[in-house]
């Protein structure tokens, strides 16, 4: 079972603008597999980049994730 994660908003928002495209963000919130992927597909070939960065720009409610300021 994951366990919750407590993570500043303001770092992982950083971090999936400038490093999103090799996964970064997505091994952070402990997304492994998908950080993996991300990596391998150089942030889905922009798109899911762009996709992340906005969900997490509006605190989108991941599960097993609290943000935190």
């Amino acid at each position: 079972m994951n366990q919750p994660r407590n993570l500043n908003w303001i770092l992982t928002l950083l971090m999936s603008i400038f490093l999103g495209t090799l996964g970064i963000d997505r091994f952070i919130m402990g997304q492994v597999w998908l950080g993996l992927l991300k990596l391998i597909t150089g942030g889905g070939f922009g798109i899911w980049w762009l996709v992340d960065v906005i969900l997490i720009a509006t605190k989108y409610p991941f599960q097993n994730i609290t943000w935190v300021e």
